[in-house]
């Protein structure tokens, strides 16, 4: 079962998560962008450059050595998915900026995660380790579950817009179905070895979580003074696409160990992302009620 999930169900996932992102995109999404593009860089910044020199710092900090701390942050290097898209709606953010970003930075990664992701195997695990990213195989599967999809999702909404509407809740809830069955297998497959990685690796994954959430939602406030698009930043950097970063680890380089700071941070996102929604729609009622 571990195998099938992760060869076939894995992939076809990820496939329809990336569909599923780009039948939400629409040509105003880019037009959006070009208009005001401060705050598509700040956000693409501090995916593709604040997240890695997180993970750096937390691997450093919590102590996670060897297969841990190329698998936290192999996850840095993941863009935002579905995830973010979903909660940038439900509080109230800027959906078109958060669907851009997930879209763009999309079309980046297959070129950015495989050499990076490499390094992280080599100064991790030492250059004399087994384990190697095979660097053209990365980038062609990227390609072929990320950019590819996105651009038949758009294709999908442009000529069947209704279809694409009534998929888009299916694809989110199948795509959460398989994530979850490929950490119970993940689970099953280390035993018991499973807890003590999960103790040594979940505090840094949700340390990583909660800081970069800070981290994104600040620069919002401060840089653009915008607080929806604060609130997308903060989605887009602090939930990461765990089912890519999945991927990688179990998928291509075959390690389960790897993918235990994915698996953890993959459950903990979704708590995290509802208490920032609970928090900002809270704090919004008030100026509501005042009148703000």
């Amino acid at each position: 079962m571990f195998a099938t999930l992760t060869q076939i169900g894995l992939p076809l996932a990820l496939i329809l998560i990336m569909t599923g992102v780009g039948m939400s995109l629409r040509p105003s999404n880019f037009r959006d962008v070009l208009r005001a593009p401060k705050a598509f860089f700040v956000g693409t910044a501090a995916q593709l450059l604040l997240l890695p020199a997180i993970a750096v710092l937390l691997i450093s900090l919590f102590g996670l050595q060897a297969e841990l701390a190329v698998g936290l942050f192999i996850l840095a290097l993941c863009p935002g998915g579905t995830t973010s898209n979903l909660y940038s709606y439900l509080c109230k953010a800027d959906v078109g900026l958060s669907v851009s970003l997930t879209a763009i930075v999309g079309f980046i990664t297959p070129f950015t995660l495989p050499l990076l992701a490499a390094w992280a195997i080599n100064f991790y695990l030492g250059e004399s380790t087994a384990f190697e990213l095979p660097l053209v195989r990365t980038w062609l599967t990227l390609m072929i579950v990320s950019v590819i999809p996105v651009l038949l999702g758009m294709l999908i909404r442009a000529k069947w817009s209704n279809f694409a509407h009534r998929a888009q809740p299916i694809i989110s809830r199948f795509s959460v179905l398989v994530l979850a069955a490929l950490i119970i297998s993940i689970a099953i497959d280390l035993g018991d070895d499973f807890w003590h990685y999960m103790l040594l690796s979940g505090p840094a994954a949700l340390t990583l979580n909660i800081i970069t959430m800070a981290a994104g939602y600040l620069l919002g406030r401060y840089l653009l003074h915008n607080e929806q698009q604060a609130r997308t930043i903060c989605l887009e950097v602090g939930l990461q696409n765990g089912t890519l970063a999945l991927l990688i680890t179990t998928g291509i380089l075959q390690n389960t160990a790897m993918s235990i700071a994915p698996s953890s941070y993959s459950i903990l996102m979704f708590f995290t992302a509802s208490l920032f929604t609970w928090w900002v729609l809270k704090r919004q009622r008030p100026l509501k009620d005042s009148g703000l």
